[in-house]
């Protein structure tokens, strides 16, 4: 059974910074590319930050230089690090793993951040 697992979201004031961790288990991980996505209330679910299987990593133009996305393939897991979080920020957001055929979605964790 395949299972990605977010945790880190929280409530934090603007300038601050959050962690995001996503635990993925029943696939081979180092064969996905993962990705973090967010989707804002009456807004459409975004592409945040990706990194490939060989760890080459993509952003959001909104989130470049503030949030950076890595992976642990000896332990399942990928990060977001995001910092001097904005307002605007304020998203539930999601871990993906996708491969060829394949794409597995986490239920989100939530992160709002304060004025």
């Amino acid at each position: 059974q395949v299972q990605l697992v977010e945790s880190g979201g929280g409530l934090v004031q603007a300038g601050g910074s959050l962690r995001l961790s996503c635990a993925a288990s029943g696939i081979i991980f180092s064969s996905f590319a993962m990705g973090w996505y967010r989707q804002a209330p009456g807004k459409q679910r975004e592409l945040v930050a990706a990194i490939t299987r060989g760890g080459d990593t993509d952003y959001a133009a909104s989130v470049k230089g503030r949030f950076t996305i890595s992976r642990d393939n000896a332990r399942n897991m990928v990060y977001l690090q995001m910092n001097s979080l904005k307002p605007e920020d304020t998203a539930d957001y999601y871990c993906r793993a996708d491969r060829v055929g394949y794409v597995y979605w986490g239920r989100g964790t939530q992160v709002t951040v304060s004025s």
